[in-house]
């Protein structure tokens, strides 16, 4: 009866946070474009079928990922082994993003459009090796209780630097691929394991400390991507026939579609579940707690996503896709502009990655912050960073100038930031881009450079997740430092 009822709690929550996006269609559909969708039927059931998927992983998250990850951060701090707790984040890092959906997605997308001068294996092995490296040295900050900052204005001046070396045909690829792994089982984990590994350890603070794993993951690919595609575009286009990279277009259906989805949902879960079993049993030699409860966890995990894959493309992809393309075919561009807005807050507002991270954030901070405030202001910033980004494709500008601008002002916002906010501003920005929000603005930035003349679909078509990343990192930065400057005012005008 308990797990009922915490379902229910969670299942209505999901169809608030839903809200937003049905509002967004609908506006749109009936007053804007003044027209009856062909698939309302399927768009309501995908809906609730995303809404039933969100409930079971969260459901799925508190039994399992949550505890499991905080019960290994403690056992590890206890052990007081170091390197031990740095290969375990190198794995856990590698292993939750070789295998991440969105990732093999892009490098798809990317090794067809470069017509083969992007190996997709290759781009993907290069992220899992990034994130597994910049997860192990932010355990070790967090262990030795470095401040985030410096790590984050050090590797932003890199981030910009190799921007400007770098090819126009790799940005916003790198600045992508980046965005894209941080994904909806791996954000809370991290996160998880940062958070536990400072709540175990002696003066550290959970929310200063235990946040900026996540950040570190999304900023390091994207250096290593930019200098991938400075080798890789430096030479020759390689001659390689295109039907080689043509991919088979009969997809199965019915009941097989369904299993091999299902399956695919097992297998990106798998690495991280392996990865946890080995430094359990095998390296701790330690049993988990309730491995029952774990198990149904995990269980809930897996199905959760699946229900929440299969709502997205029966329910949303198939209108978002034909509601882009008829507001291409519009008078001017405004529409599209305040489509992109609109999309972005209320995609991101449904995030279940960014739902997990506000509850966690509220928790670390014991009563400083507000869950659904932070949400707010995120959700916000990825509306302001989608326009922005979707400005520059219809204006042609490059990619290079507006990218390295906008780290500009998150390195001089974090220098003046207070201490606490600048972690978890930087694990926001990364939360953003998960599975509600990278299939929809991948495919409405692909989309602008189709019918744009002129336009180029590697150069311009990808691009739009790193906007959707740098400017939450904006919106909960100056949030904090309005409400500090605020603070310190009512302090003054008290002691007047």
């Amino acid at each position: 009866m308990t797990f009922l009822r915490e379902f229910g709690h969670a299942l209505a929550h999901a169809c608030k946070n839903l809200l937003p996006i049905v509002a967004v269609v609908l506006v749109f559909q009936f007053i804007v474009l003044r027209q009856v969708p062909d698939d309302g039927l399927s768009m309501v059931i995908g809906l609730a079928i995303v809404a039933i998927g969100v409930a079971l992983f969260l459901q799925g998250l508190e039994l399992s990922i949550f505890p499991v990850g905080k019960s290994l951060s403690n056992q590890f701090a206890r052990k007081g082994s170091v390197w031990l707790l740095i290969a375990f984040g190198f794995c856990l890092g590698f292993s939750a993003v070789v295998a991440e959906p969105a990732l093999i997605a892009v490098a798809e997308q990317a090794q067809t459009i470069s017509e083969g001068r992007i190996d997709g294996l290759t781009l993907r092995l290069l992220v899992a090796l990034s994130v597994g490296c910049v997860v192990a040295l932010g355990v070790f900050r967090t262990i030795m209780g470095y401040p985030i900052q410096w790590f984050m204005i050090i590797g932003y001046i890199l981030v910009v630097a190799v921007t400007y070396f770098a090819p126009e045909e790799i940005v916003g690829l790198a600045y992508d691929s980046g965005g894209v792994t941080t994904n909806i089982v791996t954000v809370p984990l991290i996160a998880a394991l940062g958070i536990g590994l400072a709540a175990s350890i002696r003066g550290r603070n959970p929310l200063m400390d235990g946040f900026g794993l996540v950040a570190l993951a999304v900023m390091v690919p994207m250096i290593t991507v930019q200098i991938y595609g400075i080798i890789v575009f430096s030479q020759p286009a390689p001659d390689i026939d295109a039907s080689l990279l043509a991919h088979d277009t009969a997809a199965p259906t019915g009941a097989l579609a369904m299993l091999l989805d299902l399956a695919s949902m097992v297998r990106d879960v798998l690495p991280i579940i392996l990865t946890i079993l080995f430094f359990q049993y095998i390296v701790l030699k330690r049993n988990l707690a309730n491995p029952r409860k774990v198990t149904f966890g995990f269980i809930l995990v897996i199905f959760g996503l699946y229900a929440f894959v299969v709502g997205l493309k029966i329910g949303l992809f198939p209108i978002g896709t034909s509601m882009a393309d008829q507001l291409m075919a519009l008078d001017g561009y405004l529409f599209v502009y305040l489509f992109a807005f609109a999309i972005g807050f209320a995609t991101t507002m449904a995030e279940p990655a960014l739902i997990a991270v506000g509850q966690q954030a509220e928790e670390a901070a014991a009563g400083k912050l507000n869950g659904n405030a932070i949400r707010i202001l995120v959700a916000f910033g990825v509306a302001i960073g989608i326009t922005i980004g979707v400005h520059r494709i219809i204006d042609g500008g490059s990619m290079h100038y507006y990218v390295m601008g906008g780290y500009v002002l998150v390195i001089f916002l974090t220098i003046i930031a207070p201490k606490y906010i600048i972690a978890l501003a930087y694990d926001l920005g990364g939360v953003t881009t998960s599975e509600v929000t990278v299939p929809l603005v991948t495919a409405l930035g692909i989309g602008l450079a189709t019918n744009i003349e002129g336009r180029n679909i590697l150069i311009d078509g990808f691009g739009l997740i790193a906007f959707a990343s740098i400017f939450p990192i904006v919106t909960v930065m100056i949030y904090a430092i309005a409400a500090h400057v605020w603070g310190q005012l009512q302090v003054k005008r008290a002691d007047a």
